[in-house]
């Protein structure tokens, strides 16, 4: 059995087939009873449009690709939601792709989205040349979430104001009464940013020759492997901050292998409030960097630049907020 056409959707709904393609398209210049009358015939005759026919009149394919930095971080999955909600309720579809898969066996990391003539890209995360994405936005419109480093002209940057809630964690434990703060730092901008804010948060209350910053790769492993040396050091400190939930994670595990306890001997406090930290054996207290509200402002961004193209990119900060739950209290003794 063939399937329905556009000129069936007509002729049941008694209507021209360019009636039809405009309620198809949602324009507002359609009565609603006609409206309604397609619609109903839409779904009495199971109908879908031709996406390929379509996308050539239109001269739009109404996908958009997201290049995600790193697939493993589940932060990225509270900002993919709320970037594929609105895109969805606009018509849009996602094509996604693993930049860090990609680099590692040496593919173009934006060519075959050019290549597939998305209407525009998002780059989730921080590339190591985000400056490379001038080419791109000179065709497409392009949108970086989660990534503070320097843009091209033209490209959108959304994402949390880390420096905001790397001070939230620093005043919170200060607020505890703990003075020996360690923090694991991570890489690119972002760690940059919560590193200094926790550096700076230590200083204006006379404490920085307390505080401690150990680098680390922002994974479990590190966060393991970092806090292992901070607390088999004299003076050890009271309390570690680390970059991201993930490596919070190992940060717990050292802990508690090196026979101390969370929170009595040691706070721990992450940043990103993942999945990972709501569970109920982790119980992680961290930063929630408002992940889902990041994507949505993406998704708007990029629709706005599709109405109205051209202009100076834009700074987007969404505020963060502390989830204080069982891995921070007072220190015991200082």
């Amino acid at each position: 059995m063939k399937p329905p056409t556009i000129r069936d959707v007509a002729e049941q709904a008694g209507v021209s087939k360019s009636l039809v393609s405009l309620v198809l398209r949602g324009s507002e210049q359609v009565r609603p009873e006609k409206r309604e009358a397609v619609l109903r015939a839409v779904r009495e005759l199971g109908y879908r449009p031709n996406a390929a026919a379509r996308s050539l009149s239109e001269q739009r394919t109404r996908t958009v690709g997201v290049l995600l930095d790193d697939l493993r971080n589940p932060w990225f999955v509270e900002l993919l939601d709320g970037l594929n909600s609105l895109l969805r309720a606009a018509g849009l579809h996602m094509l996604l792709a693993d930049a860090r898969l990609n680099r590692r066996t040496g593919q173009d990391l934006t060519g075959p989205f050019l290549d597939l003539g998305v209407d525009g890209l998002v780059v989730v995360g921080t590339l190591p040349d985000l400056a490379a994405l001038g080419a791109v936005a000179e065709r497409i419109p392009v949108v970086v979430a989660g990534a503070r480093e320097a843009t091209p002209v033209g490209v959108d940057v959304v994402a949390g104001d880390d420096e905001l809630g790397a001070r939230l964690v620093t005043e919170h434990l200060i607020g505890l009464g703990h003075r020996r703060i360690a923090h694991i730092a991570g890489y690119g901008a972002v760690g940059e940013l919560r590193r200094r804010s926790f550096e700076y948060a230590m200083r204006e209350h006379g404490l920085a020759d307390w505080a401690v910053v150990e680098p680390s790769d922002m994974t479990e492993e590190g966060g393991y492997r970092t806090t292992v040396r901070l607390l088999s050091r004299p003076g050890r400190p009271t309390a570690v901050f680390a970059v991201n939930d993930i490596a919070s994670v190992g940060a717990l595990s050292a802990v508690e292998e090196l026979g101390l306890r969370v929170p009595h001997d040691v706070s721990v406090v992450g940043y990103d409030n993942t999945s990972i930290s709501r569970l109920r054996h982790v119980w992680l207290t961290t930063v929630d960097g408002a992940g889902h509200e990041v994507g949505r402002r993406a998704a708007r961004c990029l629709l706005d630049r599709f109405e109205r193209p051209g202009g100076a990119g834009r700074l987007h900060l969404a505020a963060p907020v502390l989830e204080i739950r069982g891995t921070t209290a007072a220190p015991v003794t200082e």
